[in-house]
């Protein structure tokens, strides 16, 4: 994933498992059997070396992205390193994280690989490392959500989905009750959501959270309950209050339609994502059971 105000990339990659260190250490022929001998390597040894390698991994992923891009483009890089694997516990599959680390240009830059301790260099970078990476003891990664909710304002929320009869025509609720109605659609499809006071909001009706670490983040929400069309300089606002807030995406809610031209900014812009007149009824249907009405005219066709 890609954040472009800290012009940050955020990579998730696969660590390799912990039968890529060798179990034997030596082979040791035996003349008077004929025969050769594995010498076992130590399990301490087994677990460090593991503990370097998967450092190293880390290491030379980071550089390379680094020595790819132009610092215009990249400066900071976040690299989180899972595993795949099975629980032997339930023989469940199972993917925990072992390490996450970030790294700005500046400072991996001058970093020399061949002549480092990998180990050592990430803990230079204040990374987040399993203590036990070789028995999959898993680290809980790190995004601070909570800094960037304190640049808005919240209201308590209220349950409108309770009081609506399930032919409800959204058009009849009153505004503050469709930005509520619009929170509890995100917030049963497994996000954390929060309505704005509607005094000097920003233009920001709502804001969700996914808290997953590399694909999650912050999402600002603009509900319009229109009749008419939802035109370009709505799309170009919710960009800009975007980029003021950091959030990590945009979604326009509208019980209308958006103009051609409006989906054009959003589709170039690349972060925002617009949910019309069917989609909300469908989004009511299957996240919150209703069925519910618009009752506008048919959009003209794009």
């Amino acid at each position: 994933m890609y954040r472009p105000d800290p012009r940050e990339a955020v990579i998730e990659w696969e660590l390799p498992p912990q039968s890529v260190i060798p179990l034997d250490r030596d082979f040791r022929y035996v003349a008077s059997r004929d025969a050769i001998d594995a010498l076992p390597r130590a399990e301490k040894e087994i677990k460090e070396r593991y503990r370097v390698v998967i450092a190293q991994v880390a290491l030379r992923t980071i550089h390379e992205i680094l020595v790819s891009t132009p610092g215009s483009a990249i400066d900071l890089v976040t690299f989180y390193g899972y595993v795949s694997t099975k629980d032997a516990a339930t023989g469940q599959p199972i993917r925990p994280l072992l390490l996450q680390v970030s790294a700005q240009r500046e400072v991996f830059g001058p970093f020399v690989l061949a002549e480092l301790d990998p180990v050592a260099c990430l803990k230079r970078l204040n990374a987040l490392v399993s203590p036990h990476p070789y028995d999959l003891e898993p680290v809980r990664p790190t995004v601070d959500f909570d800094s960037l909710l304190t640049r808005f304002k919240f209201v308590e929320g209220m349950d409108v989905v309770a009081g609506l009869d399930s032919r409800q025509d959204l058009l009849a609720m009153a505004p503050y009750a469709f930005e509520h109605l619009v929170r509890q659609i995100f917030e049963e499809m497994g996000m954390q959501a929060w309505n704005t006071e509607a005094i000097k909001d920003d233009g920001v009706d709502a804001v969700a959270v996914n808290k997953d670490a590399v694909f999650g983040g912050m999402c600002i929400i603009q509900a319009k309950r229109y009749r008419n069309a939802v035109g370009v300089e709505a799309i170009r606002a919710l960009a800009g209050v975007m980029e003021d807030k950091h959030a990590t995406k945009g979604i326009l809610v509208t019980t209308s339609w958006v103009t051609k031209d409006g989906h054009a900014f959003a589709t170039r812009h690349g972060r925002i994502e617009i949910m019309e007149c069917e989609h909300i009824k469908y989004l009511c249907k299957e996240h919150l059971g209703l069925d519910v009405l618009i009752s506008l005219p048919k959009p003209p066709p794009r």
